[in-house]
């Protein structure tokens, strides 16, 4: 008997729009939540722009109010009801979520000195304690989550609005990019822009990112 050829699932998966939290600097992770502020609301109503023409069949989020918000600013030319899930949540940062980036790298100057110098594999082992999400279980959800969906719809579109730091790790585990070409430091432009987005082509199996937007990978 031949084998059952699944038509792939594409896939537009994309961070949400900016928060107050995003521009002063504060860690928001998977508990501290904030509404979209007026440029995350422009940025929304701009992709919504932008992505119009997109025949998306479905809309999901992360069920954090900033990710809900911005997936029903593009949803809505479409007349799509947005369906929220938690395993698209932002990675937990533990007892870091509410605090400033700069405090987060204070304290942990040590142990991020370290995860730096560890392979890309091994950094998704890397145990940080304090209650922070370790790479590879928060990656692994959101792959298990973006399977189901290339399952469910086959040969058809799909919004998917998540979180910068989950969005950029999934890309690195993929092998779309690495820790260094897609970093995320004072130093360098964000690696995901608020409401960027990579469009991924999927059977269930394998990813396949065909096109981004707003992610700055360097070569």
């Amino acid at each position: 008997m031949a084998k059952k050829v699944i038509k792939p699932c594409t896939i537009y998966l994309v961070r949400h729009g900016e928060t107050d939290n995003n521009k002063n600097g504060i860690i928001q992770g998977s508990k501290v939540d904030a509404n979209l502020n007026k440029t995350g609301e422009k940025q929304a109503k701009q992709a919504a722009e932008r992505l119009k023409q997109v025949p998306f069949i479905a809309a999901f989020s992360s069920d954090l109010v900033r990710a809900k918000q911005t997936a029903e600013i593009i949803s809505l030319q479409h007349k799509l009801t947005v369906t929220t899930n938690k395993a698209i949540r932002e990675r937990s940062f533990g007892h870091f979520e509410g605090k400033s980036t700069d405090y987060f790298h204070l304290k942990l100057k040590k142990q991020l000195d370290h995860f730096a110098t560890l392979s890309d594999e091994a950094k998704f082992d890397y145990d940080f304690n304090h209650g922070i999400e370790t790479l590879g279980p928060a990656v692994s959800r959101l792959i298990t989550f973006l399977r189901e969906i290339a399952l469910a719809y086959p040969g058809q579109t799909v919004l998917v609005v998540s979180h910068g730091a989950l969005i950029r790790h999934f890309l690195i585990r993929i092998g779309f990019a690495t820790f260094e070409t897609l970093r995320w430091d004072s130093d360098s432009l964000p690696p995901i822009t608020n409401l960027g987005h990579a469009v991924i082509q999927t059977d269930g199996i394998d990813f396949f990112i065909i096109d981004t937007f707003g992610i700055n990978k360097t070569i």
